[in-house]
């Protein structure tokens, strides 16, 4: 696992428990080198967000118990791929991130300054 940094090198705050997130399913975004699609951006998921995954393959609403995953509703919070947020911010879709939680390999992807513009947790 990677250091488990923030997208200010501060230590990663969780993104969120209920449903339990990130690719080790720790609760926070972290990452490693398993990690291909880097699930780094912590977000609070939008039905419109959802709905546009869906529609790019991924449904992260519909339940996959034998992967322990209980789908995803408005307003749950989740460490997705940096690939995939880019992807939905340049399609107008993109969900609040925030920065505190999101780790500092997301960086590779997405731009700060992009992830700024869509903060949940900047004054």
């Amino acid at each position: 696992m990677y250091d488990s940094l923030n997208v200010y090198d501060e230590p990663l705050i969780p993104c969120g428990t209920e449903p339990v997130t990130g690719y080790y399913r720790d609760g926070c975004c972290n990452t490693g080198a398993g990690d291909h699609a880097s699930h780094t951006v912590c977000v609070e998921v939008t039905q419109e967000f959802l709905e546009f995954s869906r529609s790019r393959g991924n449904d992260l609403m519909t339940p996959a118990p034998q992967f322990g995953f209980p789908g995803l509703s408005p307003g749950d919070n989740w460490c997705l791929c940096a690939t995939r947020w880019l992807e939905a911010c340049n399609n107008g879709r993109a969900p609040r991130v925030y920065l505190m939680r999101t780790h500092k390999r997301a960086l590779e992807v997405v731009p700060l300054e992009m992830l700024k513009q869509h903060a949940a947790d900047m004054n």
